[in-house]
């Protein structure tokens, strides 16, 4: 499937901003699911300092803001290719060490409810337990927008019983690494069935399953993606893998507005 997506974010600042710097992860890259036939990426309002890959094989852009900046606009748009293989991403690659996503953070940290989460998955095969674990939590988290915030963690979504994408990509996670699994966070975005028009990019989870690699697995759509999905960023949480992070100086109150079709 051949997919299009345009995505734009706007920070508006009521006053001008001395000095600011962002890391952005908004470049796909081509791999066993995806190829990637174009793709651009625009600031407006900052100059780009630095691209790389990091060390969880993302592509990455430092930008910076300095002077009288009151607005800031990140353009991403292209074409990309997906294939449907089943959910499997393949073998480990990159600097982190696969032992690494074993370990939790403070956004995954296990409560009492994860781990009771983790001891009713079972027995069975590896894979049979990642998809009962991905069930369970699409069935037990229901999938509410507002409800949580980027710093709610996978303890207090489960707790609470409602959250989004994120969230259940963190319970995931949080819940495989104590069954044992490597896991990281994915994010990305997903051709909606009924809109073209979203308000925010998408996520979810992969578990590393031996003789396989990773394995992703979507809790918010109970599936394991398929060709509607494009994968921009892994980390072992959100913070990780967010489209945009940074910091700014000064006492400036922003504004976010956020602008994603994602089409074939």
């Amino acid at each position: 499937m051949r997919l299009k997506i345009s995505h734009r974010t706007e920070y508006r600042y009521d006053i001008p901003v001395p000095y600011a710097l962002q890391r952005l992860r908004l470049v796909p890259r081509t791999g066993r699911t995806q190829t990637v036939h174009s793709w651009s990426l625009k600031v407006d309002g900052a100059n780009e300092e630095a691209r790389f890959v990091d060390h969880f094989e993302n592509e990455t852009r430092l930008v910076s803001i300095a002077g009288d900046a009151t607005m800031i606009g990140i353009d991403a748009w292209g074409e990309v290719e997906t294939f449907d293989t089943a959910g499997v991403f393949g073998e480990h690659k990159g600097f982190a060490p696969l032992w690494l996503f074993q370990y939790q953070t403070a956004l995954t940290a296990p409560g009492d409810g994860i781990r009771e989460l983790a001891a009713s998955i079972g027995e069975g095969s590896e894979l049979d337990r990642l998809h009962r674990l991905m069930n369970t939590i699409q069935n037990d988290v229901v999938y509410t927008i507002g409800a949580t915030h980027a710093g709610t963690t996978a303890e207090e979504a489960l707790g609470q019983g409602t959250g989004v994408c994120q969230d259940h990509a963190h319970i995931f996670a949080a819940a495989a690494r104590l069954l044992g699994f490597p896991a990281r966070y994915v994010s990305g975005y997903l051709m909606m069935n009924d809109t073209v028009d979203q308000a925010a990019s998408h996520a979810w989870a992969e578990a590393h399953v031996l003789g396989l690699g990773w394995v992703a697995f979507d809790a918010s759509n109970g599936i394991s993606p398929d060709e509607r999905y494009v994968r921009m960023a892994v980390g072992r949480d959100y913070r990780d893998a967010m489209p945009a992070s940074g910091i700014r100086l000064g006492p400036a109150e922003e504004q976010l507005a956020v602008a994603i079709t994602v089409e074939q």
